[in-house]
Formats: structure tokens, sequence, C-alpha cells
């Protein structure tokens, strides 16, 4: 579906009661609203602000060009815990901030053989009840008259149930309770405010996740329409037009976790600008069409403000829950687990490490930056982040200034006057959006990975932790940006101060920083 028809489409949508708390509120003075749009798995090398020469993204890059974006920001090296580090104001080494539920009973209700309501039991039961004294980024909103939204993936981790999206501040919610749902694209059912709301048409319990390679049938698998009628980002993008028209009047937090462009990849169609590219492969194309669908649905939702009337009195946000993640390989050419494909040999994390001329990767997806998802190397973690507010914003900015995802909850606290409990790691950055003096910036930034932690300091050194071989390895970012030179030896008393640091960080035991070993997820409850 182009651009236009899906315009008709929404057009034609009539806003509903869903949203009817929010009728008798008065718009706040001043107060803008936020949207704010978190890709998924989006490499910041995937805009073509960024550099990017295949894929064309003018919606997101007027975003950047008219707005400020942040060269140094930081997400998690993976899903689960950037959402709950986002959420919570917590960096993801602590080990002890949140717990995080393995994904996979929900598929077990389109089959039979669990009933919903044993199955959110099952997870409240096991995540147990959060302290009153507990703030997440919603209430932030909350406390300021907001009215609050999130549609598309879950919120926390890789379970979630109405419960626990009630106690982090949803005023409504549409999408997935279950992660690895969330891997196909044609769910069967989805959840609106605690009701589970079947889709007609879509038959899969898996929601359609096919495989991330062509041989085996994978192409076939992808293409085979049967069981598939209604693509889950479209239904996104209808709920939140729609969220949008009907709290027009009031002001709100509308946040939506995209599935764009996670794969295993798929789309209703090849977008025409790769339908005649012979330089990308079938699947490669359809990757290529999941990003600029997400660019096209940033157009739409700017658009529908424009519309409004509300486009100067809102700041949209966009950004990325982690770095660079592989899916499209194909034979000959790009390999999963990544390899390189010059050699054959897999990268060994100490002395050979991913860059994407050596994997393949044509899209050069993490920017030149060494590693992917996963990763403590700056490519599994930096990812992009914009903020547009017209006429509020100077447009233009590029800052220097390391931000990590755990701080959007006191910059936005900092704009609308809440405050925060004193034990956030959140810090807030809304000066330097602003354009004005930096008040209490971080020193530094610590990350977790299924490696091991990392620590990057204000002035872009960076220690990274490497679990396997409990070595450390140190490299100086501002004249380094693709972590070839390691400065350890060279630089012993820096490797110190840091990791006495990045210890502390981790509430004294490394492994805490550790993904898989200190910390991790719990298994998913079982049902007797």
């Amino acid at each position: 579906m182009n651009n236009f028809k899906r315009l008709l489409l929404l057009g034609a949508v009539a806003p509903t009661v869903l949203f009817s708390q929010a009728s008798n509120k008065k718009r706040l003075t001043k107060t803008p609203n936020v949207v704010f749009i978190y890709a998924d798995d989006l490499g910041r090398g995937l805009l073509s602000y960024e550099g990017q020469q295949i894929i064309k993204t003018p919606n997101i890059d007027r975003l950047a060009e008219q707005g400020v974006r942040y060269e140094n920001a930081y997400g998690c090296m993976f899903c689960a815990p950037a959402r709950a580090s986002l959420l919570t104001g917590y960096h993801d080494c602590h080990g002890d901030k949140w717990k995080i539920s393995g994904a996979g009973l929900y598929s077990k209700i389109t089959t039979g053989e669990l009933k919903r309501e044993k199955v959110e039991a099952a997870y409240d039961e096991q995540y147990g009840p959060i302290d009153d004294s507990e703030v997440f980024l919603a209430e932030i909103f909350k406390k300021a008259g907001y009215v609050t939204a999130e549609v598309g993936k879950l919120d926390w981790g890789f379970a979630t149930t109405h419960k626990q999206m009630k106690r982090h501040g949803w005023d409504y919610y549409y999408g997935f309770y279950d992660h690895q749902r969330c891997h196909g694209f044609y769910p069967p059912f989805l959840f609106e405010n605690g009701k589970m709301v079947m889709i007609y048409g879509n038959t899969h319990a898996d929601c359609a996740k096919t495989s991330e390679h062509d041989e085996n049938g994978g192409y076939e698998d992808r293409w085979n329409k049967n069981g598939k009628k209604t693509y889950s980002q479209d239904l996104f993008l209808e709920k939140m037009v729609d969220f949008i028209r009907t709290n027009k009047d009031t002001s709100f937090f509308l946040y939506h976790p995209t599935q764009l462009p996670h794969g295993p990849v798929a789309i209703p169609e090849i977008h025409p600008d790769f339908k005649d590219n012979d330089d990308l492969t079938e699947i490669e194309k359809t990757y290529a069409s999941m990003v600029k669908m997400l660019d096209d649905h940033v157009g739409i939702i700017i658009d529908e403000l424009k519309e409004l009337g509300i486009y100067d009195n809102t700041i949209v946000v966009f950004s990325g829950d982690n770095g660079h993640e592989i899916y499209y390989p194909s034979k000959g050419k790009l390999a999963k687990p990544v390899k390189n494909m010059k050699t054959g040999e897999r990268f060994d994390n100490v002395n050979t490490k991913y860059y994407s001329e050596l994997a393949g990767d044509i899209f050069d997806g993490n920017d030149g930056m060494a590693g992917i998802k996963r990763h403590n190397w700056e490519g599994g973690v930096r990812v992009p982040l914009i903020f547009h507010w017209p006429n509020h914003i100077k447009g233009g900015k590029v800052i220097d200034q390391a931000v990590a995802n755990y701080d959007m909850m006191a910059t936005f606290a900092d704009l609308l006057n809440v405050n925060l409990p004193s034990d956030k790691d959140s810090r807030s950055y809304l000066n330097s959006l602003l354009g004005k003096k930096v008040k209490d910036k971080h020193d530094y930034i610590v990350y977790a990975s299924h490696m091991g932690p990392a620590i990057v300091s204000q002035d872009g050194w960076k220690l990274r932790y490497y679990g396997p071989k409990e070595l450390f390895q140190l490299y100086y970012l501002p004249d380094d940006y693709r972590e070839e030179v390691n400065l350890s030896n060279k630089y012993p008393e820096k490797v110190k101060s840091l990791k006495m640091q990045l210890i502390k960080e981790c509430n004294g035991d490394i492994n805490n920083g550790w993904f898989g070993k200190g910390c991790g997820i719990m298994r998913r409850p079982s049902l007797k």
C-alpha cells in the first residue's frame, strides 16, 4: 500500500471512544505533546542523513535537519534491557533493578493449549509486586496531566501483562504482550486496554514468523500469504492516528515501540525503490522495504500533526533500542551467524571483530563502527537520537554530549517540572536541547552486553570488558571511531580508574554487566 492509499484509509477511520478518559481535560498552557518513535534494531547507518546510500529516509532526515540529533547516544545491547532501562531510568549493569521474564506462553493461546487468564496470572506471580515508590517514564507524564498511550511492541522485557502495563502508567495500550510473537508480523490477536482483540484472517500461532534464510523454503514461506491478511504495523499506524485525533485538544504522550526493522524480514510488498535494484538480493530488498515503511509511517504521523494544527506544539523523538542486527543473510554474500566472508572465519571479538565490509553487509547498518547487536563494541549500542520541536529547538544541530536511553526520564521530568527519586541513574540533557549550558551531564555512560560491560567517559575514553577471556581493552573514541587501536598497555592508569568505576556501577560485581551470567532473563513461568 503506498502512502496516498494509506492516508485515504486512515482518513476513513473514525475516532473511537477508547480514549474518552481525556475528553474533559484542557490543554496545559505551553505544554507540548510528545510522540516518541522507538525503532527496533535500527542501526543508525540505515538512515540516509547518516550517509545510507541505498535506502532513502526523507521523513526521518527532515526531523534530523530541522531538529537536534545526538552523535553519541547509547541504547543497550539488545531489546529487553533497552526497554526496561528506558522506562525505569536505570542503566542495565546493576543486576537487581528489574526482572525480565522469558517469552513464548502467549502463542499457546492460539493453539488452545492455555487460557489467556492463566498465562497472565503466571507472569504476574513471577514478576511479583512492584514497589509503590518505583516511578516509570509514562508516570512522569501522568503527573504533569498528560494522557499516555503505548502502541506497538510490549514495553517490558520478553513478556508482560495488563496489570504490568497499568502499573507502568499507560492509559491506553494496543499491541503485543509477548516478544516472541513480535518476530512475526501477522498476529491472530493483539491486546487493547486489557482485552484480547482477534485479527480476522491472521491464523498463525507464531504470527507467521519466517526463516532468516532463503534456503530450505525460506523464500516461499515468506511470500506465502495464507493466514496473513493484516500486517501488524499497519494496525499500529491506524491506532496511533486515531489516538492523536482523539486527544488533539489535550496533552498526550504517545510511545510507539515499533517492530520495524526487526526480523525475520516480512513485508506485504517490496517497495518500488528496490524492485529493480539488481545489486540487492530478494531478502535485502525485503529488509530495505521494512526500513522504508518505518520512514513512511513517520511521515504520515508528521502530516497528521500538521493537519490537526498541533505540529508546532508537539515534540517528536526518534530513536532506537540497540545497534544494528543482520536479518538478510544471502548464501556466499552475508552469513548468519556473522563471519568474515573473505576468510570464512568467525570473529573472536578480541583481535578480530565485525565490520560491515568484512561481513558483507551492503547497507553498512552500524555506520562503520565495530560490532552489532549484543556486542559491547560501539556498533552494538550506539543508536540514532533525534529531537524535533518547531520554534523551540533550533534545527540543524549535532550535539556531541554522550547521553543514554536511561536519560530520557530525567530529561522529560525536567521539561515538565516533575521530581524524580534520587536513586535514578537518569540525567537531564534538556539544556543541551534548548541550547543552554548543561548542568548535570554524566561523567560516563555504562552498559551491559553478552560479552561483558563497558564504560565510556564523557571525553571519549572507553573501557570494555570481555568476560570469556577476563580481559579489558581501552580505546579513545574521538581518534578511533572503529575501535581498532587497543591502548590498555599504553595507559594502565586510565584502565585502572575506569575499571574501578565500572565495577562500582555494576554494584561491586562486574558480572552484573555480563548478560547471561551475572544478569539475564528468568525462565518463562512453568504452568502445571
